[in-house]
């Protein structure tokens, strides 16, 4: 194992490795084994194709890496073979023999693997020239398809802690947070708080300082950090050596959800070999400074994604908020001065300090700078990570990159910053998603959760499971938000069971309001956001509940019933073959009926009917 002592050698290391990719001439295969990838089979595709290389004498003529997640996670198993840049979507083991009989020995391409865009219909060859790639700009999240993140060597070759070699050796810790504070880097956990302002701040303070990379990730639908640290764990980790060169910290912390064993496997694996090769413990590429990461995995409690709590966690306490009277960047983890950023903050640095604060300040908005990795989920064609500069609009992301809403619906809302985040409606759709732009329609970035809804999604019912979400996430230990969060569940399930009443909306803004000013923590005080934005912008939704008694989606069983129309049915019977409880009846080609008392309102009827003669009243 190579050790680096000085900067000399990590910058001849890294000359070495790249003239011999150059010279190697080899195809690279690049076989996406991110956690969903690897949920549709990837061990079985790349354990195929390893097979098959040998068994034709092609394995040192093709290098095949195991990567982290490419982004698309809805075609996956994804492959890409360089240099071309091959774009095989859902790669299965039968389609093995075939890839590599026609590409990779043959240099042609295997059809009926060729990507096909949704919109378009057209086929695309080349990952780049996909819709989904091709509008992204991928500063942090690019190299997740290119290198192992369980070899260091391709992380190296890349450009890897040349920007670690840069800041310890060419700025002094100053000159750092300088750097930080001129990129306008803002924290990408949530709160959107100025890091170069946060780093300046604790490293002012005296005692044993800390640094902290939060991987709590807890939103529903989201998995940006997960995907980083599973993918690229280096990029992590050189940015935190460079946060704590910064501040002046010895002692860093990763803690992670216990839930993400991949993202801890490869975690631990970088940190192994970043120790053996001399880029973190000791006298760091022969620098005199000392840093060295531990990792702590958390057990699965939202509320220690908050500041206080996740480093209570960390002391081995319960992890429970703390009011904010001091700031952790004063007094935080063991009583000492402690700087915590999460897995994407700290991803940045590293590129920050490479390309300068001047580059990374040019991309995104006035006051919301570099990219933004989003999780684009729900009723969308394309779902996966988005990774966009900071300003991109919510048409260009749901629509342009995402594809559009499927089966022709139509958009309703959607829902950024996780279960704390505000509703957004068609009207908003042209607005710009950075920090600032989000909050004034009442939303947050949050992490950067984006779940899209349809025309089939009732508004009530989504509040109603975010609440209903958050009550169960409380710590408890204040009551506005535990008995506050209650009650509202409370009045959002009566009414999403027919039994809402006058004043229940009244209730509801009330409610919301005495969380939002008294609440302990965060996650009070934005547990609010999904109903108060909902009854500004789909009040109407909730009226029709109280006051009609119809649930205008469909989703609500109470509240509504499917019937038959006489003359669109032609009694195809399909319906009365699919109703699970006999509730259809009807002779062919005669119109059919439903058994009100039968039916359980499965929608198995109303989906299936290709005339359109189910209807829901």
């Amino acid at each position: 194992m190579v050790r680096f002592d000085n900067r000399e050698a990590l910058d001849s290391y890294r000359d070495k490795l790249q003239i011999k990719e150059q010279d190697a001439g080899k195809k690279l295969v690049s076989l996406c084994a991110g956690s969903g990838c690897g949920a549709y089979g990837t061990a079985d595709v790349h354990a195929a194709l390893i097979e098959e290389l040998i068994a034709q004498g092609m394995e040192n003529d093709v290098e095949v890496r195991l990567t982290g997640c490419h982004g698309f996670c809805e075609k996956g198993p994804i492959m890409v073979i360089h240099p071309e840049g091959i774009f095989y979507p859902q790669v299965k083991v039968d389609h093995v023999k075939d890839i590599v009989d026609q590409t990779l020995k043959n240099g042609e391409l295997v059809k009926k693997l060729i990507f096909k865009d949704p919109a378009s219909k057209k086929k695309i060859t080349h990952e780049h020239d996909i819709p989904f790639y091709k509008l992204q700009q991928r500063v942090i999240f690019g190299n997740n398809g290119l290198i192992d993140p369980t070899n260091l060597d391709h992380y190296i070759a890349v450009g890897g802690y040349e920007a670690l070699s840069k800041a310890l050796f060419e700025f002094t810790s100053e000159n750092i947070i300088d750097q930080i504070k001129a990129s306008g880097l803002r924290g990408r956990g949530g709160g959107g708080f100025p890091t170069g302002i946060k780093w300046a701040t604790c490293a002012k303070h005296h005692g044993t300082r800390y640094v902290i990379c939060n991987a709590d990730e807890g939103d529903p639908g989201a998995y940006m950090d997960r995907s980083i640290l599973e993918g690229n764990p280096h990029s992590v980790i050189e940015g935190m050596i460079i946060g704590a060169f910064a501040i002046g910290s010895n002692d860093g912390y990763v803690y992670v959800r216990h839930e993400y064993p991949l993202a801890v496997t490869n975690l631990t694996i970088a940190l192994e070999k970043a120790r053996e090769m001399g880029l973190l413990g000791k006298n760091i590429l022969g620098s005199g400074f000392d840093f060295d990461i531990n990792i702590s995995r958390g057990g699965g409690a939202f509320v220690c994604g908050e500041s206080t709590a996740l480093m209570a966690s960390l002391e081995g306490k319960p992890g429970r908020p703390k009011a904010k009277y001091v700031h952790t960047v004063e007094k935080g983890f063991r009583e000492g001065p402690t700087n915590l950023n999460n897995v994407e903050t700290w991803a940045n640095v590293p590129v920050i300090v490479n390309k300068g604060p001047e580059w990374y300040s040019s991309i995104g908005t006035k006051r919301s700078k570099g990219t933004k990795i989003f999780s684009l989920v729900g009723k969308v064609v394309n779902t996966g990570l988005v990774e966009v500069p900071m300003g991109t609009t919510l048409r260009q992301i749901i629509f342009d990159i995402g594809g559009g809403i499927p089966k022709k619906k139509k958009f309703k809302a959607v829902q950024t910053g996780g279960p704390s985040g505000g509703c957004i409606p068609e009207h908003f759709l042209d607005l710009s998603v950075d920090f600032d732009e989000l909050s004034k329609v009442g939303s947050i970035m949050g992490s950067g959760g984006m779940i899209v809804m349809d025309e089939d999604t009732c508004m009530v019912d989504v509040a109603r499971y975010f609440v209903d979400f958050l009550k169960d996430e409380s710590c408890g230990q204040c009551n506005p938000c535990r008995e506050g969060l209650k009650q509202m569940l409370d009045v959002l399930t009566r009414i999403c069971q027919g039994e809402g009443r006058e004043g229940d909306i009244e209730l509801l803004e009330e409610i919301g309001a005495m969380l939002q000013k008294f609440s302990l923590c965060g996650l009070g005080t934005s547990a609010p956001n999904p109903v108060l934005t909902n009854l500004l912008y789909f009040r109407n939704e909730y009226e029709a509940h109280i006051k009609d008694k119809k649930c205008p989606a469909g989703v609500c069983k109470p509240l509504f019933h499917y019937e038959i129309d006489d003359e669109a049915c032609n009694g195809c019977t399909l319906c009365a073959k699919k109703c699970p409880q006999d509730a259809v009846s009807g002779k062919k080609k005669e119109p059919h009926h439903i058994d009100q008392e039968k039916c359980i309102k499965c929608g198995i009827c109303y989906d299936g009917c290709k005339f359109n003669a189910i209807a829901i009243q």
